[in-house]
């Protein structure tokens, strides 16, 4: 998760959950920037390392969250050493205890309730579904996780949240790794379906899950990013985008250059605005620079019920 505020007067824009793909990262620092945020702010662990006084002068310009690996249970990303999202939210609160100490329980609440929390997070979960060969069936998987989920904003909102930008998983079963395991496991190039099936009923769960909140509690808005459909269109009609390659990474090596992880032995594309995925998993920045484009202003037909900018305007 991250918060931000351009100046001391603006609400705080937070981020929650570190998903791969086309919701990484790297989407919400190139998210940030169309709000008029120059960078996406420094770690809450970080902070803790400052003096009391600069720690919480920090918070009123923002505070990021985020743990690589992490999911919506806290047993996803086990060897990862992550921080997992209901430890993030813990962490939310220590911020506001400390905004509360520094300008007051009212203005702590204005501020909150006005800020804009950006959840991005899920694709971890599925991806550890199936690394585990889980014979749990996909529906009650996909239960337990709209629980987890729904607990995560119930939390969220207790402490002040009001406003949600939620994307939803992307088809992870088209990403690099993803593809390789296809062709490795049924000897045929393209996506691997049964994560992208996965994707789709999770992001449908998802949106009944939201619908549902907001006639529950009073004051809650969201924006749902179908992760899902903006990635397939690319991925289906590549050029229109801009992209040349949206089946290989743009660093790494072996078949699809997925083989292995990007590092200082890698192979490395000539042209990385040319490819969808810049490693096995990840975007690279021009693709999270679209999705975040699109999430920002684009149709009902990828955001819904509005867009993130249209968020950000209703008070």
């Amino acid at each position: 998760m991250s918060s931000h505020s351009a100046d001391e007067t603006q609400p705080p824009f937070s981020s929650w959950g570190t998903p791969l793909q086309m919701s990484g990262p790297i989407l919400i620092c190139q998210g940030v920037r169309f709000f008029g945020l120059k960078r996406s702010p420094p770690p809450f662990l970080f902070l803790l390392t400052l003096k009391s006084n600069h720690f919480q002068k920090h918070l009123l310009k923002g505070v990021n969250f985020a743990s690589a690996g992490s999911g919506l249970l806290d047993i996803t990303g086990p060897y990862m050493s992550v921080v997992p999202l209901s430890q993030q939210i813990s962490q939310l609160s220590v911020v506001k205890d400390n905004l509360t100490a520094l300008i007051g329980s009212t203005a702590t609440e204005t501020l909150l309730s006005k800020s804009m929390f950006f959840i991005s997070i899920g694709s971890n979960d599925i991806f550890g579904y199936f690394m585990t060969n889980s014979t749990m069936p996909r529906d009650q998987f996909i239960g337990i996780l709209i629980s987890a989920y729904s607990n995560h904003i119930t939390n969220l909102y207790r402490l002040g949240a009001r406003k949600f930008g939620i994307i939803s998983v992307p088809p992870v079963g088209c990403c690099p790794s993803q593809r390789l395991l296809q062709k490795l496991i049924n000897g045929v190039d393209g996506c691997f379906p049964p994560e992208n099936d996965f994707a789709l009923a999770f992001h449908s769960a998802l949106d009944t899950l939201l619908v549902n909140i907001s006639s529950q509690l009073p004051g809650f808005k969201y924006s749902l990013g179908n992760g899902y459909l903006m990635t397939m269109d690319v991925i289906n009609n590549p050029r229109a985008s801009g992209f040349d390659n949206v089946d290989s990474a743009c660093c790494g090596y072996g078949i699809l250059n997925s083989e292995g992880p990007c590092n200082s032995t890698a192979s490395l594309c000539p042209d990385r605005r040319k490819y969808l995925f810049w490693d096995q998993f990840h975007p690279t920045k021009r693709a999270a620079f679209l999705a975040a484009q699109t999430l920002y202003s684009g149709p009902p037909y990828y955001v819904s019920p509005i867009n993130f900018s249209q968020l950000a305007k209703d008070y």
